[in-house]
């Protein structure tokens, strides 16, 4: 299974097309969370994506809301949008959790607390590819302070449960970044789009 992930596109319809042109050498496309620059966009940044006709998961990110993106993928037949649960495609489940964990400094801001996120992710199924918007505590989440803003709750779930890939973005100064829980690889994906592979 050839994976195509991104995070964080932020309203750039350039890097959509460029999305949508890679799409097509992949199996799966995962969009792991903010399509919107604080909830404005959204409509326009999932119309440019919709192009994309690989099956496709995508979560919330804080810049929008479950609901919103829930609506304004209503018609992009190929994705899915997951908060709390999961979608298998070709016999691999997907387990999504959107919004910013823990919770942010800005009203604005689309956010989970602790013990909301570490509700949400109870059903987290061994072996899932986990897609989350956050970063877990700890693992590519270091912003430009050197402060460390992941969440408690899915480090948790990570070791817990074992992902085959958890896969975030949120932290931009984190773009690009990797490392391990255990043996789940984790990865800050960032805008310009990653390759995965699974057997």
């Amino acid at each position: 299974m050839r994976i195509l992930a991104f995070s964080d596109i932020h309203r750039d319809l350039d890097q959509a097309a460029r999305l949508t042109e890679m799409s097509a050498e992949a199996d799966v496309v995962i969009g792991a969370g903010d399509f919107a620059s604080i909830h404005d966009g959204l409509d326009e940044m999932v119309a440019a994506l919709a192009g994309i006709e690989a099956p496709t998961v995508l979560v919330a990110g804080n810049n929008e809301t479950i609901d919103d993106l829930r609506r304004a993928a209503a018609g992009w037949e190929a994705a899915t949008v997951l908060h709390g649960e999961s979608v298998e495609i070709g016999g691999q489940v997907f387990y999504g959790l959107g919004g910013g964990i823990p919770t942010t400094p800005w009203s604005w801001s689309f956010d989970l607390d602790e013990d909301q996120a570490e509700a949400a992710l109870a059903d987290l199924p061994p072996a899932a590819v986990l897609v989350v918007h956050s970063p877990p505590k700890g693992h590519c989440d270091e912003a430009g302070d050197g402060l460390h803003l992941g969440s408690r709750s899915i480090l948790e779930a990570i070791e817990r449960t074992g992902p085959r890939l958890a896969v975030c973005g949120h932290i931009h100064e984190s773009w690009g970044r990797s490392s391990r829980v255990g043996e789940t690889e984790v990865v800050n994906l960032g805008p310009s789009g990653r390759w995965f592979e699974l057997d």
